[in-house]
C-alpha cells in the first residue's frame, strides 16, 4: 500500500469536507450592516433589510442576523456556498409581523428568484415547503406544528437527489420530491413581507 498516496488522499478528502461545511453564528461582525460574504436580497418587490444585531436571547449570544425591513420574499444567501446534496439549518425566533411571521431556510439557489424554500409560521402554525422559479413561489406541502413566536426554533432541510426532509424542532415535518433543481446552489435563510425574523447558527454542509 502507498501510505504517502493514501494520507495525501485522506487530507484531501478532510479538506474538501471542510470546504463544503461550515457553521456561522453572526458573532463579532458589525452590528447595524448586513453581514459580509452574504447577498442581503429579495425575491419580488419591497426593501428587505438584512442586519447584524446584538440579542441577549440568542442561542449563541450576542449577535444575530436579522430582518425588519418589507419585501415580498426578503432573502439572504451565503456567497460562497454550492450544495448540491446535503444539508441547511438554523435557528430562527419570529418577533413580529402583521401579514407574516415566518422563517425560512433556502437550498440549490441559482439566484434570488430561483431556489427551494422551507418556512415555517408562527401565525399559521405550520411549515410548509415550495418551490421558487422565476420569483413565482409555488406551495408543495405543508404540515401543521405549533410555531410560538418569540421563541427559538429551529428548522433543517436534507436534500439528497430529488428527495428533500425538512425538520422542525427535531421533528420530522416534511418529505418531499420534485427534481425542478437538480444542480448545486447556494444556501440561506428567507422570510416573507413584514416579518421581523432572527437568525442564529446557521450551519450546512454537503454529503
Amino acid at each position: 500500500m502507498n501510505t504517502p498516496l493514501l494520507t495525501a488522499t485522506l487530507a484531501t478528502t478532510v479538506l474538501v469536507a471542510i470546504a463544503l461545511a461550515g457553521a456561522v453564528n453572526f458573532d463579532n461582525l458589525k452590528v447595524g450592516a448586513p453581514p459580509p460574504g452574504w447577498t442581503a436580497t429579495r425575491t419580488g418587490s419591497g426593501e428587505a433589510k438584512w442586519t447584524v444585531e446584538k440579542d441577549a436571547t440568542a442561542p449563541s449570544p450576542p449577535s444575530v442576523l436579522k430582518q425588519s425591513g418589507q419585501a415580498t420574499y426578503p432573502v439572504c444567501l451565503k456567497d460562497d456556498t454550492n450544495l448540491k446534496d446535503g444539508y441547511v439549518e438554523v435557528t430562527f425566533k419570529a418577533i413580529s409581523g402583521r401579514e407574516d411571521q415566518a422563517g425560512g431556510l433556502v437550498w440549490r439557489a441559482r439566484d434570488s428568484n430561483n431556489y427551494y424554500v422551507a418556512r415555517a409560521n408562527a401565525l399559521e402554525d405550520n411549515v410548509t415547503i415550495y418551490h421558487t422559479i422565476n420569483g413565482r413561489r409555488t406551495e408543495e406541502k405543508r404540515t401543521n406544528m405549533k410555531v410560538a413566536s418569540n421563541r427559538w426554533h429551529t428548522l433543517r432541510a436534507e436534500f439528497h437527489g430529488s428527495h428533500f426532509s425538512v425538520t422542525y424542532d427535531g421533528k420530522k415535518a416534511i418529505e418531499w420530491d420534485d427534481g425542478t433543481f437538480k444542480d448545486a446552489g447556494k444556501v440561506g435563510v428567507w422570510t416573507k413581507a413584514d416579518s421581523v425574523t432572527a437568525f442564529d447558527d446557521f450551519i450546512y454542509g454537503a454529503n
